[in-house]
């Protein structure tokens, strides 16, 4: 007879895995005990040896469906003899700490919410160990009942049974619950509950109506994605003319009815993450023009919580429609709304109703969206169903730093030795909102995973709210230069620690020279970074409006490139006026409201604006995303030019001429999609033809492409295949966003490589 303690590491609170491991001790005929200590779940199996072995490699072959074992350590101790084998008290532990991301309804909690025989038939919070809320109800850890939402909700008779009978799927289920213990849906400010409730909002979205309805993670705003006048309403009143609304489809069917779906796709779609994905849409879509207007993608998510299923299909003898809106629920650049009072102040004048329920959201969990690059996921927005799984890094460092991530788009992330935990999306900083729910969910994860941060990092701009925020800490401040952040985050998602060739890519960032930078070739390892070289800089007039302007950017590009003729070519473009083309000349000369800039975003921007595709954006990028559509509708070839790296105080791609290009050859009348294409093809070359001349001087052969351009899958894949085509090792993001929302984990991996450089 041994006793063996053993230790499991990974996700392993709230999948399940203290009932799974009775249940294996049972069949090994086992005796001891199992708990939760927080960082890990930690055993103690008595018997022969050969059955404690049998156990362990059950444990390790045969975890619940939802965990992610990532260490198992195992040690021979002295012990009692056990008489039975336990489920005992969780105890916290200090350690290592992973924590469950909320889960999708699973498919035997489908089945049992429709079976009219089943108890919980119609339940909106039906649950089990394989499915349900998670990080979004947690209060603290070890993860138990007691620590979360639910300990509000006292288990009934039959669901303490079922929670404590070994042989049920939801023993040991933290959120079990039923139709007699709660929780329950309501409408906000009238007397209809449960069932009522539900057909009430049924029917108010058949008549065109917009509900607010609360989820797992936060709000929603829902209507009929195929009724064009409630679409066209929710614009309205939501101040969102042109961006593209989330759609939420009935069943994996009216997706493959509606959409072009690859199987990864499908696997991704139908798996317990249920992300949104943007898909292709078919021709004839029943979706009504407004939901995602001129976009030839839609972004499209199933049901994931019971209360989003029983809105499709429930026996009031209502006919649904097999798409709705379920975009975010909160104002403009606003978190999204997770309590009653959130509404309250802020979205309930684009509502008609709210459904809404008494279980707490404790952290507010948008959903993720996620686009498909050569047949595997290419992360937009990292949130509900990943975060907060860690990325993981093999360079052994040691200690606990913070990184507030970026000003837009904000994730944070908190480093714990070789694990880097992001956050769930936050949000825009320029609203003081988003601000507020950026220190209350640091402080909350930082308890979560007991972190005392001995640093943070944060974004160089001087006039940023993520810097105030970090400042504001009590902790010594690591800056971060912007793009050097973006590079270092695809770096560390490939786990990557080598001297690297940096493209970096976006709107606007903070250069260590004052200037505005954005199209950037860095030569980086985890020390620091050299700027090599750069798109050509322009004069970006009209301060923060030429970001949502672009054809302000190619006015004052046509200055520039047209000093004698600058009028004849704007108007022959038709960009604008004599006048404001006359102002915005002046302002260039003048050096007004006018600073210098090499932002790759706005080169799109003015390139989209002079092919009179879009001259300005009612959304983030939506004059660049426009480009890309028409680009990838037609790849006529063109006689295009040979541009070569140009020698200034850095390196330049000559990305002046590629626009005077550009220009030309619009005046001529060339197609206007075949232009946008060339491009993207261009610029790749470009892109490539820097980094080989950079590869000659300094023997490095691996590429990192990151920044919110590189979301651009068509310029990925024209820049990647070429790069490799020349023999180049090339890092991209997958599973975290290249836009800002990757930023965090990227200024995380630099402070603790300080960190330790320091202590070392």
């Amino acid at each position: 007879m041994i006793t063996k303690r053993i230790r499991i590491y990974g996700i392993v609170q709230g999948v399940g895995f203290r009932p799974t491991v009775s249940r294996h001790a049972m069949a090994c005929q086992i005796t001891g005990t199992v708990s939760n200590k927080g960082p890990y779940v930690e055993v103690y199996a008595q018997g022969s040896a050969s059955q404690v072995e049998r156990m362990i490699e059950k444990i390790k072959k045969e975890p619940p469906k939802r965990a992610v074992l990532l260490k198992v350590d195992t040690e021979t101790v002295e012990s009692k003899p056990f008489e039975t084998f336990s489920i005992i008290e969780s105890k916290r532990t200090r350690g290592e700490i992973f924590i469950s991301p909320d889960i999708a309804i699973c498919e035997d909690c489908k089945k049992e919410l429709y079976d009219p025989n089943d108890r919980r038939y119609l339940h909106p919070f039906i649950n089990c160990t394989c499915c349900g809320p998670r990080l979004t109800i947690l209060e603290s850890l070890p993860y138990d009942r007691v620590r979360t939402s639910m300990k509000e909700f006292p288990m009934c008779p039959d669901c303490a049974r079922e929670y404590y009978d070994p042989a049920t799927r939801r023993y040991d289920a933290q959120p079990v619950c039923c139709n007699e213990c709660g929780p329950h849906v309501f409408l906000m400010d009238k007397e209809l509950r449960d069932g009522a409730a539900i057909t009430y909002c049924r029917k108010a979205i058949l008549d065109g109506k917009v509900i607010a309805i609360k989820g797992i993670g936060g709000f929603h705003l829902c209507c009929d994605a195929t009724n064009e006048k409630a679409v066209d309403r929710l614009r309205r009143m939501k101040h969102r003319p042109a961006k593209p609304f989330a759609v939420m489809m009935r069943n994996l069917e009216v997706v493959q009815k509606e959409c072009i779906l690859t199987q990864p796709q499908q696997e991704i779609l139908t798996g317990h993450q249920k992300p949104i994905l943007l898909l292709q849409k078919k021709q004839h879509s029943h979706l009504c023009d407004a939901v995602a207007p001129d976009n030839p993608k839609v972004g499209v998510m199933l049901p994931y919580a019971p209360v989003q299923m029983l809105l499709f299909d429930y026996p009031d003898g209502l006919k649904m429609p097999d798409s709705l809106i379920m975009t975010s629920g909160n104002v403009s650049g606003a978190p999204i709304c997770r309590q009653d009072q959130d509404v309250r102040e802020q979205i309930l004048h684009f509502c008609d109703d709210v459904l809404t329920n008494d279980r707490k959201i404790r952290i507010r969990c948008d959903d993720t969206v996620m686009d498909f690059y050569d047949d595997q996921p290419y992360m937009i927005r990292r949130s509900r169903g990943y975060a907060p799984l860690p990325v993981l890094l093999s360079n052994g460092y040691r200690g606990q730093v913070a990184a507030i991530g970026g000003e837009l788009k904000n994730t944070f992330c908190i480093g714990v030795n070789d694990l880097y935990y992001p956050s769930p999306y936050i949000g825009d900083l320029e609203d003081i909102r988003t601000v507020e729910a950026l220190k209350e969910t640091l402080q909350r994860m930082e308890e979560f995973l007991e972190v005392k941060p001995q640093v943070v990092a944060c974004d160089l701009h001087p006039k940023y709210q993520s810097r105030a925020v970090a400042e504001r800490l009590g902790l010594p401040v690591v800056y971060v230069q912007h793009h050097y952040a973006h590079i270092l985050s695809c770096m560390a998602e490939n786990d990557w620690s080598q001297p690297v060739i940096g493209v970096s890519f976006d709107g606007t960032g903070y250069g260590t020279d004052g200037t505005i930078w954005g199209g950037e070739f860095l030569l980086c390892d985890p020390n620091g970074f050299e700027r090599a070289g750069s798109i050509v800089p322009f004069q970006q007039v009209g301060g923060d409006i030429a970001a949502k302007e672009g054809w302000r950017i190619a006015v004052s590009m046509i200055w520039d490139l047209y000093p004698e003729n600058a009028l004849d070519i704007i108007e022959a473009l038709q960009l604008c006026d004599a006048r404001q083309a006359k102002l915005i000349g002046r302002m260039a000369k003048n050096g007004l409201n006018t600073i210098v800039s090499t932002s790759a975003g706005r080169l799109f921007d003015a390139v989209s604006a002079i092919l009179s595709i879009r001259k300005s954006s009612t959304f983030e990028s939506e004059a660049s995303v426009t480009l890309q559509f028409e680009a990838e509708k037609n790849h006529e070839a063109l006689d295009v030019p040979d541009l070569s790296v140009i020698e200034d105080s850095i390196k330049r791609i000559d990305t002046a001429s590629l626009v005077r290009w550009i220009i030309e050859k619009k005046l001529e009348g060339k197609n206007v999609q075949a232009l946008a294409y060339h491009f993207h093809s261009i610029l790749a070359h470009q892109i490539v033809q820097m980094c080989r001349q950079l590869q000659k001087e300094t023997k490095r052969t691996t590429v990192a492409l990151s920044g919110g351009v590189y979301q651009n899958t068509l310029l990925l894949d024209l820049t990647k295949k070429e790069l490799e085509h020349y023999g180049f090792h090339v890092l991209c993001h997958r599973m975290i966003p290249p836009n800002d929302g990757g930023i965090g984990l990227g200024q995380a991996y630099y402070a603790m490589h300080m960190l330790n450089r320091k202590e070392g």
